[in-house]
């Protein structure tokens, strides 16, 4: 039997202290005395089996591509000059706090006005469709250094900032390094120009933010996963069943604290803990099979045929479903995890001199006191749940990839 099939499971969430540890956070490391919790195992108690799953989702998580290929004004919203400006005014204020950009706040990036917009956009990605598409940053004439505040400030009245990578980047750049993308087991993707299959990020909610196009390419799909989960219904529920079961070993490529295994066990679709539980998905296929090192060592199963199949089908399924659009120099994309899946295609940068392709992204922590979705997970009522976290590695926001 594998390790982690005889691993004990975390603590439960209603035997957690109020206290919570990772929310009183040294700010000597922590400028918000606030630690991402980083990745962790499920609570096996709580995953649900596949007879306890709904046969059939409906609502505004389960919208399909028609509903909006055609009709981009009703998830798009373009900035207008009054809200640039009070972004403009916000930032300069932080800047000339003196404020580290790890310490960004909404008490210190105030915008009176453009925040009744972003509460009820808060909910209707944690709730709704779960996706919108800014348009208009003035990010060439900014700069990166103000069109990150500006964008940081914006992510604040979204969620809590979650480190995504064992450097602990809280400001991510989505870049080709050079890379190589076919070493799965260590290269993170989004430092290649290599296409990225429909995934779930390590958040409750990602942002990118455009601020350099490709030559070619680089385009963005996004899948309501509840919409994939009706069609898997469907057409394939032999497929939905297995992705609920916790059979499915992910990789942590390295970055992992003191006393981690390399690995996470767990399933692709959870129901929510609690009454009237929705179907939480976690998903990307490139930190399932790049296990190979772990399994022909005899720790971890290797990927069954069975699993083989229901991750190309699943594939296939958001491909088929999936809403498509492009990022232009200024737009911001922000978007749900726990119900869309979201992909991009391969892409080649213009020849130097010229910027390489580059997004800024964020990862955002909407934690179950606060009216995120209440997963099966130890870290559940955390503020910043989810994330990558090594050890105590300090929040770092850089400009640039590094």
């Amino acid at each position: 039997m594998a390790p982690a099939l005889t691993s004990s499971a975390p603590t439960a969430p209603h035997e957690l202290a109020s206290n919570l540890e990772n929310n009183t956070a040294p700010k000597s490391i922590f400028p918000d005395g606030i630690r991402t919790s980083g990745q962790h195992e499920p609570i096996y108690d709580l995953v649900r089996p596949y007879s306890d799953f709904p046969k059939e989702i409906k609502g505004a998580t389960a919208w399909a591509k028609e509903e909006y290929e055609n009709n981009a004004e009703r998830w798009t919203h373009v900035f207008s000059e009054n809200e640039i400006k009070e972004i403009s005014d916000a930032a300069d204020a932080f800047v000339a706090s003196g404020t580290p950009l790890t310490g960004i706040s909404k008490e210190k990036f105030q915008l009176p006005e453009f925040s009744r917009f972003l509460e009820p956009l808060r909910k209707e990605l944690i709730d709704g469709k779960g996706f919108i598409l800014f348009k208009g940053l003035p990010v060439q004439k900014w700069g990166n250094s103000k069109s990150a505040v500006a964008y940081m400030g914006l992510g604040t009245y979204l969620g809590y900032f979650v480190s995504q990578n064992s450097r602990g980047h809280v400001l991510g750049h989505v870049k080709d390094l050079g890379e190589d993308a076919t070493q799965i087991d260590k290269v993170r993707i989004y430092r290649t120009n290599a296409r990225q299959f429909f995934h779930a990020d390590d958040s409750d909610l990602v942002g990118l933010l455009c601020v350099a196009k490709a030559l070619e390419g680089g385009e963005s799909d996004l899948v309501s996963s509840h919409s994939v989960w009706n069609d898997l219904q469907v057409n394939h529920p032999d497929v939905a069943e297995l992705l609920t079961k916790p059979i499915w070993y992910f990789d942590r490529k390295g970055e992992v604290s003191k006393g981690q295994q390399g690995w996470m066990r767990t399933a692709v679709f959870y129901l929510e803990t609690g009454d009237n539980p929705r179907v939480y998905s976690k998903w990307d296929p490139y930190f399932v099979r790049s296990l190979t090192r772990f399994s022909d060592a005899g720790l971890i199963p290797a990927l069954s045929e069975e699993q083989n199949r229901a991750a190309l089908i699943l594939e296939e399924t958001c491909l088929k479903l999936a809403l498509h659009m492009i990022l232009d120099i200024g737009d911001i994309q922000f978007l749900s995890n726990n119900h869309i899946f979201h992909a991009r295609t391969a892409y080649k940068d213009f020849p130097p001199p010229a910027p390489r392709r580059q997004l800024m992204r964020l990862w955002l922590s909407t934690p179950e006191e606060e009216g995120g979705w209440k997963l099966p997970f130890h870290d559940s009522r955390e503020k910043k749940r989810g994330g990558i976290q090594v050890d105590d590695t300090a929040p770092v926001a850089p400009e640039d990839a590094e």
